[in-house]
């Protein structure tokens, strides 16, 4: 009598179970035959307002072939030091003395050190780029000396320029 009850449970489980898989899959088949029928609206965006490329090639540094502003900073460009790798310096000097700044530092007056060049420094200050100029003295460093060279004097040994008379090495 167990072994019937126990075959009898197996039998109905297993009828129950394909009865729920077949009810699964008619539910399944008939969800992909009928249309989904979704009220999609199409929206189009408003027009866009042409965009400021001016203020985009400045904002990428990118900027006309214009003369800049010199600049409202109390510095000095004392000396620029360009090197190819882009790891350019400038030596400025302010009222508590000289120093050393790198491209991307920001300066004591609170604008941003953006490039430096042979003779000028620019920099980045208030949205707008300014230049500080290179400052030349006015008195050369190497001067000539005052005498005139004596006309009938030789320009040099000849001594050395000429071969020896003997064998060569």
């Amino acid at each position: 009598m167990n072994k019937r009850l126990c075959t009898l449970s197996v039998l109905i489980l297993s009828v129950g179970y394909a009865a729920f898989l077949t009810w699964q899959e008619r539910a399944f088949r008939e969800g992909l035959a009928s249309p989904v029928s979704l009220a999609a609206t199409v929206l189009t965006p408003p027009p866009r307002a042409p965009l400021n490329t001016s203020a985009i090639a400045t904002v990428l540094g990118l900027t006309a072939e214009a003369t800049l502003l010199p600049s409202a900073e109390p510095l000095t460009l004392q000396a620029s030091f360009v090197l190819g790798t882009g790891l350019s310096r400038a030596l400025l000097a302010d009222a508590q003395g000289s120093r050393i700044y790198q491209v991307g530092d920001q300066l004591p007056g609170g604008s941003v050190l953006r490039r430096v060049e042979a003779n000028q420094a620019v920099l980045w200050n208030k949205g707008r780029e300014e230049v500080l100029k290179l400052q030349t003295s006015s008195t050369k460093f190497l001067r000539p000396l005052d005498s005139p060279p004596d006309p009938h004097a030789p320009l040099g040994s000849t001594r050395f320029l000429r071969p020896l008379p003997g064998q060569s090495e």
